[in-house]
């Protein structure tokens, strides 16, 4: 049996989704990044050698990088090498390790996830930009995960996940802070006093995550100081004599040693007078992993049901409550401005008679929304653009916030704006739109950070496809790249379902390319 068989059996025991538990090993292989030692290494080139700092602080990291933050205090503050650096900066430098730690931030702001897609690990990340997880936790700093998945909330540091209402379910907790945040950084050994003096608090606070789902541990090591920490103070919250709600919970991944098999087998985690059961997975590709974990996804997005669920809480908890019963396409949902309260989600059903192209045996009322975009980018049916834009677009539009209508108004002869308000169909909804309304306003940092130096053939030659879709609607594109564009949305047509992974991302897509494609000015 294949590690994708075996995980898949695993994970659909559980009646919750699992959580990634991303480690620094997962930056390394899919960033090509340093250890946090290699790291430190890097900023000791205007200061003393490393290796000064490494024996004097007896091997511990954390010593390392307070002492290297005092002495790169004085060479930030004083060095013309980081001039540039000092006027950019020196207005929110407030401590003696801020220097150090805004060097580190900016160095792995550069680090960007599209130099890296198309490496040898590209069909991994591919995959794992795909998946429907409930939840990650992650100590790393940077933000690769971010820009997988944009649509996740993000909680940095203890604070931010202490005393605020996380729903366990599309969020992202960076435990140890976050490159958008400096001074969030867990870096020197007064840093990791601070989070383990209040490992226990966030413990509590994560508890039922351990307990109710499967959790996959990647890019750590079996003895890893801060997993052991983690899971130590997990143990002490629950109690010796349940620590069994934990067993087939833990799960972690490793890659396998030169020339070893894959395997999966059952281990333990000593820890002090307990032991806790863990799977052990090993493996050369991740594929398998990420594969299992495809197989058992949620039949809505993550990140819709973190807003029902933030509906639901704060509807409880008002003294006043204003809740509404709403039936919505999932695709109507970009943020929870969106819902005010949602008691269930209902999916139109859209399994129709595809295969037919004879439209006399069922009206154009049943031309459903995938069809709308197959006739699009495929012309697979000879359809009457007339009779579509005023039988079949009313129903649909309802209760779609996008559709693509230029080709059709093409077709019927019209091109441009004095035709189409002499027509006098009522497309308004959609020819109104403008570019702007087709990028999604959550993932404008992401692309400023991460994407804004690539054009649009940058991105549809070295990005993933689900990165793409979101981003790409951001950049301009040139009258020479629409066929490229097209091309790219014929690769997936899978996606224009309601039910398909990043179908709003890939509809919003095919709609402005409609609108560049056909449409006026």
């Amino acid at each position: 049996m294949t590690i994708a068989e075996s995980l898949t059996q695993m994970l659909t025991k559980h009646s919750s989704g699992p959580f990634l538990f991303a480690g620094s090993g997962l930056s390394r292989r899919y960033l090509e990044l340093e250890d946090w030692g290699g790291l430190l290494r890097r900023f000791c080139e205007h200061i003393k050698p490393y290796e000064y700092y490494y024996s004097s602080a007896d091997g511990d990291l954390s010593k390392v990088a307070g002492m290297m933050a005092e002495d790169f205090h004085e060479q930030w503050w004083t060095s013309p090498a980081f001039e540039k650096s000092r006027e950019k900066h020196k207005s929110k430098i407030v401590e003696r390790t801020g220097p150090l730690r805004t060097e580190i931030c900016e160095y792995l702001k550069s680090v960007k996830l599209a130099d890296h897609a198309k490496g040898p690990h590209a069909d991994e990340v591919a995959i794992l930009g795909r998946l429907n997880v409930d939840g990650i936790i992650t100590t790393n700093w940077d933000t690769f995960l971010q820009s997988l998945f944009p649509d996740y909330k993000v909680y940095v540091g203890q604070d931010e996940l202490l005393f605020s209402n996380p729903q366990s379910i599309g969020e992202i907790y960076k435990i140890h802070g976050c490159i958008t945040s400096p001074r969030s950084l867990v870096l020197t050994q007064e840093d990791y006093k601070g989070f383990n003096d209040r490992n226990a608090y966030l413990a509590a606070k994560l508890i039922t995550i351990f307990v109710e789902h499967p959790v996959i541990f990647m890019g750590y090591s079996l003895n890893d100081v801060n997993i052991i920490a983690l899971l130590r103070a997990v143990c002490e919250c629950i109690g010796q004599d349940k620590l069994q709600q934990l067993n087939n919970n833990l799960i972690f991944v490793q890659r396998t040693e030169d020339g070893a098999d894959d395997s999966i087998s059952q281990t333990v985690i000593a820890l002090d007078h307990v032991q806790i059961p863990i799977t052990l997975i090993k493996a050369v590709s991740f594929i398998g992993v990420y594969e299992a974990i495809e197989a058992t996804k949620r039949k809505l997005p993550a990140r819709v049901l973190r807003y029902c669920k933030e509906q639901l809480y704060e509807l409880v908890k008002s003294t006043d409550p204003q809740g509404k019963l709403v039936v919505v396409d999932v695709d109507s949902v970009e943020g929870k401005q969106d819902i005010e309260f949602v008691v269930g989600l209902g999916v139109a059903a859209q399994h129709r008679e595809q295969e037919r192209n004879l439209l006399g045996d069922v009206g154009y009322t049943a031309i459903t929304t995938a069809d709308i975009y197959n006739s699009l980018l495929f012309n697979e049916k000879e359809y009457e653009a007339v009779r579509v834009i005023q039988e079949t677009l009313p129903g649909l539009s309802k209760s779609l916030k996008f559709l693509p209508v230029f080709f059709l108004l093409h077709e019927a002869g019209i091109h441009n704006k004095v035709e189409y308000d002499r027509s006098g169909f009522q497309l308004d909804k959609y020819v109104n739109l403008t570019p702007v309304d087709f990028q999604t306003k959550g993932l404008f940092k992401g692309y400023r950070r991460n994407y804004a130096h690539l054009t649009a053939s940058d991105m549809l030659d070295r990005l993933p496809s689900e990165i793409i879709a979101q981003y790409l609607p951001f950049t301009k594109w040139s009258e020479e790249e629409l066929p490229k564009i097209k091309a790219f949305l014929i690769q997936y047509p899978d996606r224009f379902c309601g039910s398909a992974a990043y179908s709003t991302a890939f509809r919003k897509l095919a709609c402005l390319y409609d609108r560049a494609a056909h449409g006026w000015d």
